[in-house]
């Protein structure tokens, strides 16, 4: 049994020993490990791309100095295009700067042997430089970068065919953003990457606007259906027509992006219109009861759109989606809309043979001499022109600074000037208006007066002429 027990005991020492010389060991390397990685790279280290494992600075140092001379870059372009640029092309050199070595400083030794099976990869992009203006026309003389070749991208839009409104669709092109091209360039130079994809980093310039954006097709439909309407204009014996190549000209884009009928362009239009169909204010060829053709100049009678009213009326009546005939909203309005305004109803007035006719749907059924105002006296003299009659009135007291007078029909057409009956006067026509004429107005005959006053209306045209 004692010697069982020795013997027991014997081997007990001898694992001992074992166990204490293993850890000895295995401190031992681990010493040596943390010692060995305080001045070489841990495995799977890779600088600039290159494997420095187990390498000092001064080796990871001399490989990156060897490799850049021996570098070049494989650019992937658009449809699967293949370019590349060498160090020599850009004048890529290394100088080191201390970084290769505080990256071994400031790895992790103490726990290498964690390392192993595991990848660290660093950049010096600070160590690889290049000279710039080789770079620039390194680039620049890119085939990807001939401005022969280069197609701008083209955002998809609006075009009116002239029957109706499409989406053209967008164009990519093959444009590059010259300054992405360079940093991505660069960057991949200093770090030592051996290739990049032009198209993978968004270096390709794109069109802002794509045929499928909502938008757009809103856009679109918005303005198909807007123009789908036709708006006839009536004057009489003249007609304009508001159609899509018309309403075409008047879309706008507002800032959120959306189309509208822009109000200024309507407004245009509507100028447009008073300008050519206006008539206010303006000089008249007339046909006098003998057939003589004058000019008439002067007077408040005629036709003027209202501009503001009738563009905000306009764009209404085309985002109602109907198709109608209308009149303009009018500031002023004559007796006749037909190009010949004054019509076949009217009052002519003629002072220098002091007539005075008047005609009913053509047809003269009064023509009676008169007596106007006297043109020797200052602010006596008739005015002339085309006026609208103003009112009508009976019985009416007429009053001036030196006179009241009363009468029995009064018709004033211009201010204070009218035509009525003069009952003190026994006498009309002729040359009586020069010595005894009136202050301005127009007297008839009480009887002429009688029968013009009950067929005259409001707004008629009064002609007056020399």
């Amino acid at each position: 049994m004692a010697e069982e027990n020795r013997k027991m005991g014997a081997g007990k020492k001898i694992v001992i020993v074992l166990i204490v010389i293993l850890l000895l060991c295995t401190v031992g390397a681990y010493a040596y490990g943390v010692y060995y990685f305080s001045s070489h790279f841990l495995p799977g280290s890779t600088v600039n791309g290159f494997n420095c494992s187990y390498m000092t600075a001064g080796e990871a140092e001399s490989l990156l100095g060897e490799r850049v001379h021996a570098y070049a870059l494989a650019i992937g372009t658009k449809n699967n295009g293949q370019e590349g640029i060498t160090a020599e092309d850009v004048g890529l050199s290394y100088q080191s700067s201390g970084s290769v070595q505080k990256l071994i400083k400031d790895q992790n030794r103490y726990k290498w042997f964690l390392a192993f099976g595991q990848d660290q990869v660093y950049d010096v992009a600070e160590d690889i430089s290049y000279d710039e203006g080789k770079m620039t026309k390194a680039i620049d003389g890119l085939k990807c970068m001939d401005p022969d070749k280069v197609v701008q991208p083209v955002d998809a839009q609006i075009r009116d065919t002239g029957e109706k409104f499409e989406i053209v669709p967008e164009v990519a092109g093959n444009a590059l953003d010259p300054l992405k091209v360079k940093q991505v360039i660069a960057n991949a130079m200093v770090t030592g990457q051996n290739q990049v994809n032009l198209e993978d980093e968004a270096c390709y310039l794109k069109p802002a606007v794509y045929s499928t954006d909502e938008q757009l097709i809103r856009n679109c439909e918005q303005m198909n259906q807007l123009s789908d309407v036709i708006i006839t204009y009536d004057f009489a014996d003249r007609t304009e027509t508001v159609d899509r190549s018309v309403i075409a000209d008047w879309f706008n884009i507002d800032q959120n992006g959306d189309v509208y009928l822009d109000e200024t362009l309507v407004a245009k239009y509507v100028d447009a219109l008073g300008y050519k169909y206006d008539t206010f204010g303006k000089t008249r060829t007339f046909l006098t009861y003998d057939n003589r053709e004058i000019t008439i100049e002067g007077g408040d009678y005629g036709w003027a759109i209202d501009q503001q009213a009738e563009t905000k009326a306009l764009i209404a009546a085309v985002e109602s989606g109907e198709t109608q005939v209308r009149q303009p909203v009018y500031a002023y309005s004559g007796w006749s809309r037909a190009a010949n305004d004054i019509g076949y109803t009217y009052v002519e007035i003629d002072l220098t043979n002091q007539r005075l006719v008047f005609y009913k749907d053509g047809k003269p059924i009064i023509d009676t001499p008169v007596v106007t105002g006297n043109p020797n006296i200052d602010g006596c003299a008739t005015p002339t022109g085309c006026f609208a009659l103003a009112n009508k009135k009976s019985p009416s007291v007429l009053t001036g600074e030196d006179y009241a007078a009363e009468v029995t029909y009064w018709m004033p057409f211009s201010g204070n000037v009218g035509i009525h009956d003069a009952v003190w006067r026994t006498e009309f026509g002729g040359n009586l208006y020069q010595l005894e004429g009136s202050h301005g107005c127009v007297n008839l005959p009480y009887d002429q007066a009688a029968a013009l006053y009950s067929n005259v209306e409001i707004g008629m045209p009064v002609v007056v002429y020399q």
